[in-house]
């Protein structure tokens, strides 16, 4: 659990900075595609890094094991698909491209761990 709260405050922390760093000092530097990358990245690692906080909690008053699961999966999601996006932005480093969609399916998974634990909600 402290992992996790922990990885998402870096997570969001890094969000807000990456955002604004590529808004204000990519935006002359970087090729149209290159920046559609980066501002892809930012969202994801974004809306995600929300999504394992709220897991978080909800595990908090409901301990059900699929959710710290699905959290995990979010975060592995954020590492493979927001950070192959980075790379592909800022380097010429195209082999990691093929590593995107594995995290796509980390993101996936976590969101199917959600939809499992709801299943097994009890009132």
């Amino acid at each position: 659990m402290k992992f996790l709260l922990s990885f998402t405050a870096v997570s969001g922390s890094l969000s807000v900075i990456l955002g604004a760093f590529g808004a204000h000092a990519l935006k002359d530097t970087l090729s149209a595609e290159s920046l559609g990358y980066f501002h892809t990245a930012v969202e994801y690692q974004l809306i995600h890094t929300v999504a394992i906080l709220v897991f978080v909690a909800f595990y908090r008053s409901w301990r059900n094991e699929w959710l710290i699961w699905g959290a995990r999966s979010m975060a592995a999601g954020i590492v493979f698909f927001s950070g192959s996006l980075y790379v592909l932005a800022l380097t010429t480093l195209k082999w990691v491209g093929p590593i995107t969609p594995l995290g796509g399916l980390f993101f996936i998974a976590g969101w199917i761990c959600l939809l499992v634990a709801a299943y097994e909600y009890e009132h």
